[in-house]
C-alpha cells in the first residue's frame, strides 16, 4: 500500500462522501418545460442557476463531448506551456466560483427565495480563498462540493450509452498520460509546485521522524526567538492524491443512471467505484505513479453488471 492505512482510509472516505453529495445535487436539478419565447414551442429544459440551462429535447453527441474535453485539456497544456500563471489562477477562480455555487444553490434552492444570489456570495469568497490562500483544509472541504457542481453541468448532456463510452475513452487515456508519456504526472507537478493549485484530494502528512524534529525545535525555542535559519527549516512532506477526473466521472454516471432508470443503479454505481479505487490503493507501491480510471470504470461496469442481473 502506497500511504498509511489512515491517510488512505481518509482518500476513500472523501471520495466516498463527494459521490453522495454528488447524487443529492444532481437529483435537485430536474427537467422542466418552458416556453421557447421565439419559437413559442414548448421546449424541456434543466432547472440549473446562474443561466445554465441545457436543453434535454437535443442531446450532444458522443463526440462533441470528448471535444469539449479534449479542449479543456489542450488549454491546461497552451497555458501551462507559456507559464500564464494568473490566466490559469482566474479559469480557476471562475470554474471554481460556478460549481461551488451550483452545489450550494442544490442546498438552498427549497429555503431561500434569492438561493442564486445567496449562493454566489458564498462561493466567490471560498474560490477566492481556496486559489490565493491555500490550505488543506479548505481544499479538500471545497471539492468536495466543486464536482458535483461541475457534474450537474453535465449529467443533461449524455446517455447511459454515451457515459459508458466515455468511461472507456477516459480509461484509456489516462493510462497511457500515466504509463506513456507521463503527461498527467507533469500537469499535477506544475499545478502544485508552480501554482500551489490541484484539482482534486490532496491529504500532506509527514513521517514520525519529521514530527519528531518539529516536536523539539517546537521545545527547544519555547518562549524564546526562534532564528531565521530554524524558522525558514524545510521538512519533506509526503502528498496522498486523488485527481479530480477520478472523483467526477463516477458522479457523472451515477447521476446519468439515476436521470434514466432511479436510484438503484446510481447506488451500483458509486459503490461500484468505491470498489475499484479500494482495491487500486491497496495494490499501490511507494514510488509508482497508477491511473486510478482504469480501476474506477471497472468498478462501475461491475455494479452495473450486478444491478442489471439481480431481481430489483
Amino acid at each position: 500500500m502506497k500511504h498509511k492505512l489512515s491517510i488512505t482510509l481518509l482518500l476513500l472516505g472523501m471520495f466516498l462522501v463527494t459521490q453522495f453529495i454528488g447524487l443529492f445535487v444532481v437529483s435537485q436539478y430536474n427537467v422542466i418545460t418552458q416556453v421557447d419565447p421565439t419559437t413559442g414551442k414548448n421546449i424541456s429544459v434543466n432547472d440549473l442557476p446562474f443561466g445554465l440551462q441545457t436543453p434535454e429535447d437535443e442531446k450532444p453527441g458522443l463526440l462533441y463531448i470528448v471535444s469539449a474535453f479534449a479542449l479543456a485539456f489542450f488549454l491546461i497544456f497552451l497555458l501551462m506551456k507559456y507559464q500564464w500563471k494568473n490566466v490559469i489562477r482566474i479559469w480557476f477562480i471562475f470554474v471554481i466560483s460556478l460549481a461551488l455555487g451550483i452545489s450550494i444553490h442544490a442546498i438552498l434552492k427549497n429555503v431561500f427565495l434569492s438561493a442564486a444570489t445567496i449562493s454566489l456570495i458564498i462561493a466567490i469568497p471560498l474560490a477566492l480563498i481556496k486559489i490565493l490562500r491555500p490550505s488543506a483544509i479548505i481544499h479538500n472541504a471545497t471539492e468536495l462540493l466543486i464536482y458535483p457542481g461541475i457534474a450537474a453541468v453535465f449529467v443533461p448532456l449524455l446517455t447511459p450509452l454515451s457515459i459508458m463510452i466515455l468511461l472507456i475513452f477516459i480509461s484509456v487515456y489516462d493510462m497511457w498520460a500515466v504509463w506513456k508519456s507521463g503527461v498527467m504526472q507533469k500537469m499535477a507537478k506544475f499545478q502544485m509546485e508552480e501554482l500551489k493549485i490541484f484539482g482534486g484530494f490532496l491529504v500532506p502528512s509527514v513521517s514520525k521522524k519529521v514530527k519528531e524534529q518539529i516536536k523539539n525545535i517546537k521545545q527547544k525555542y519555547k518562549n524564546k526567538q526562534m532564528p531565521e535559519n530554524i524558522k525558514t527549516k524545510k521538512f519533506k512532506i509526503n502528498l496522498a492524491i486523488l485527481g479530480g477526473g477520478d472523483i467526477i466521472f463516477p458522479i457523472i454516471t451515477a447521476g446519468v443512471f439515476l436521470k434514466s432508470f432511479g436510484i438503484a443503479p446510481a447506488l451500483f454505481t458509486i459503490f461500484g467505484a468505491f470498489v475499484g479505487l479500494t482495491y487500486l490503493f491497496f495494490i499501490t507501491e511507494k514510488g509508482k505513479a497508477y491511473p486510478a480510471m482504469p480501476y474506477i470504470t471497472s468498478g462501475i461496469f461491475a455494479g452495473l453488471l450486478l444491478w442489471a442481473i439481480l431481481p430489483l
